[in-house]
């Protein structure tokens, strides 16, 4: 055996391998709270004195859902429009228009795990235990907002938590010590830069083009992010999988949400669990808790996100963030603790597996339907 075959060189290389991965993935972070600054600063110079006039676009709280869900389900990535929201509120963006937002893009990450399950199509009695699976996502999350949207629009009940917490968090101004603020410390300089690159073009154009370029960034950083994670994390993850599900709501729930912490990404989380109901190892009412655990490890990115914004806008941006925590959080506590609610995610999504294993068409209009036909419909109607 040579020496580079030895366990130990192996090992050593190993670990460079995750020290570089580590300190990439720092890289990363540090794009994607930049990208939030660019995106608030870029909304504001874009927005200007026409703010209210696109403010108006959104201010219906349905087309806000509708604008959260379809760019969620054609990102495919809930944590990159989660914390694009975030930049829009640091740039002006009110709460009010923000909060239907956030509700939408937690039905549009559903669509990615139903697509999962597409992929068992060829056999009848496993597509129909995959569909089964991926669907109680949709349902749970589709019934948290007709919950939850009339009584936010009614009372503000998700606005004025999250304004109380963020005001016990002393978040209202500039977070850090004396005045300081770390993470302005370490953007600031970069965003200076962007800005002078910028400055020279026309009009609105300098903040359009800070828009797009932090919405670009925003996007690779999070999908370089997520991959990364998988590799360094993903072993670890399917350990607390196999160890968690099955063994009561708190356990699966809470292994949900560490497990999407670790993999920055719902959707990864949910469509792990899709093939091995499919395949039979699990059964679907087993992985809704663990489901309904990722809906709340999502939240994690868009709190960080918080934290790249500075100045006057930085409470309302960690509140809008807390917003998606409250409200996944609101969701599980009212519609899994309450025993009349808990079984109808579960009920829905296996008669419609039931219909959709029958006749497969079925499927694929209701993911048509669901993410697309019916939100871009309801738009055009109302422009």
């Amino acid at each position: 055996m040579s020496l580079s075959d030895s366990p130990l060189v192996c090992e050593t290389e190993t670990q460079h391998g995750n020290w570089r991965r580590w300190l990439l993935l720092i890289g990363l972070v540090y794009l994607m709270l930049l990208a939030v600054s660019m995106i608030g600063s870029g909304f504001k110079l874009a927005a200007g004195d026409q703010a209210k006039t696109l403010f108006t676009f959104a201010s219906n709280p349905i087309m806000g859902l509708i604008i959260g869900m379809v760019a969620t389900a054609l990102i495919q990535s809930s944590s990159t429009v989660t914390s694009i929201i975030v930049g829009m509120v640091a740039g002006g963006l009110p709460i009010t228009i923000a909060v239907p937002m956030m509700m939408g893009a937690n039905i549009g990450t559903s669509i990615t795990n139903t697509l999962v399950s597409l992929g068992h199509v060829a056999r009848k009695d496993e597509f129909q235990r995959a569909f089964n699976a991926a669907t109680i996502h949709d349902f749970f999350n589709v019934m948290s907002v007709f919950i939850f949207l009339p009584l936010e629009m009614a009372f503000g009940i998700l606005e004025h938590t999250s304004a109380f917490v963020v005001s016990m968090l002393n978040a209202g101004g500039t977070m850090g010590v004396d005045g300081f603020n770390p993470i302005k410390a370490l953007t600031q300089p970069a965003l200076n830069i962007v800005t002078g690159m910028v400055s020279g073009l026309p009009s609105v154009y300098p903040g359009i083009a800070k828009i797009i370029l932090g919405i670009g960034l925003i996007v690779t950083s999070i999908t370089y992010m997520g991959k990364i994670m998988k590799s360094l994390m993903v072993g670890k993850a399917k350990d607390i999988l196999h160890k968690s599900i099955g063994k009561g709501p708190i356990s699966g729930i809470s292994s949900g949400a560490l497990m999407t912490v670790l993999v920055q990404s719902s959707s990864t989380t949910t469509s792990l669990v899709v093939p091995l109901v499919g395949s039979g190892i699990l059964k679907a009412k087993d992985i809704y808790p663990f489901t309904l655990g990722a809906n709340i490890g999502t939240c994690i990115t868009a709190l960080i996100a918080a934290l790249g914004v500075v100045g006057v806008n930085a409470g309302v941006a960690l509140q809008i963030a807390m917003v998606h925590l409250l409200y996944n959080v609101f969701s599980v506590v009212l519609i899994y603790g309450t025993p009349m609610l808990r079984d109808i995610p579960l009920d829905l999504s296996y008669k419609l597996s039931v219909i959709v294993a029958e006749k497969k068409f079925y499927g694929v209009a209701y993911i048509g339907g669901l993410f697309f036909c019916m939100p871009l419909g309801i738009i055009f109607i109302s422009v």
